[in-house]
């Protein structure tokens, strides 16, 4: 029961950290209909300037330094590339994307060396807490915490304020929504500036010996990937969906990793949204959209 316990919570917290990267890409894909494949390096980037701030700065003031750089990033690429490509199909921006995913990594990849792996999680990493009679890491409970409590604010925000209302008319219907006065560059910069902060967040997390494993930071780019199935599992055009998608890529890690072996764990998360794939090609919670012929 204990064991059981463990998996569950940790795969809660991988789970939620999951949620916020998928969020992430979601909140993109209903602005632009983007994907974003540059979603892991926003991480990396705002892991490599927290790191860096933590040289001359305490643990939060760096955090807070690292997300601010990672919307910052997100912004910039929208304003000075994706919109600039107008007459861009969306399969050509995400093409983009992966220009700049590897473009950014390269850099990051070559400024950090092989010094040894960064690691963000000071006030949390490798340190254990008795939960309901069994040990788990604090990692895990604090990013359910901190993933719950943004996913909350964020839709609240989705639900009752302009910029809600502007993003879910966008989504859905673009023309419409530029008739009725919605400025639809502010909707995308602002989509993106939130994707950027939400990976942002996420990489404290992931660069941990909890989560990320020993190559800390380093690793950040490929476990940021993972959120990708749960954006799909979810539905690339449902935030709720991205939140479930989150947790069940989460737990399906967790229970995999501690019932079976790590290398099951890795293919497991793509089987699963597979299986959901074949049964709602959409996802979860997404819409097939309907064509006029």
């Amino acid at each position: 029961m204990t064991t059981f316990v463990q998996a569950i919570v940790n795969g809660l917290g991988e789970g939620a950290v999951f949620a916020l990267l998928a969020l992430g890409f979601v909140i993109i894909y209903k602005a632009t209909e983007t994907v974003n494949f540059a979603h892991g390096s926003l991480a990396l980037f705002g892991g490599y300037i927290i790191f860096r701030a933590k040289e001359h700065l305490p643990w939060f003031p760096s955090v807070v330094i690292g997300v601010v750089a990672a919307a910052l990033l997100g912004l910039l690429i929208e304003r000075l590339l994706l919109a600039r490509a107008k007459n861009a199909t969306p399969d050509s921006l995400a093409i983009l994307t992966i220009g700049v995913d590897i473009v950014i990594l390269t850099e990051i990849t070559r400024r950090l060396g092989t010094a040894a792996a960064p690691f963000l999680g000071d006030p949390y990493d490798s340190k254990p807490m008795h939960l309901f009679g069994a040990t788990v890491s604090r990692t895990y409970v604090v990013a359910l915490i901190v993933a719950l409590v943004l996913i909350g604010l964020f839709f609240l925000a989705f639900r009752y304020t302009n910029w809600g209302l502007a993003m879910r008319a966008q989504a859905e219907n673009r023309e419409a929504s530029a008739l009725m006065g919605i400025r639809s560059w502010r909707v995308t910069a602002s989509a993106w500036l939130v994707g950027g902060g939400l990976a942002g967040i996420a990489v404290i997390f992931l660069a941990t010996n909890d989560i990320g494993g020993g190559s800390g930071l380093l690793a950040s780019h490929t476990v940021a990937f993972a959120a990708f199935p749960a954006a799909v599992l979810g539905g690339l055009t449902s935030a709720e969906g991205a939140v479930v998608g989150g947790l069940l890529v989460g737990l399906t890690d967790s229970i995999a990793s501690q019932y079976v072996d790590l290398n099951f764990a890795s293919v497991a998360v793509y089987l699963v949204m597979l299986l959901v794939l074949v049964v709602r090609p959409a996802g979860l919670f997404g819409r097939v959209e309907q064509a006029r012929v």
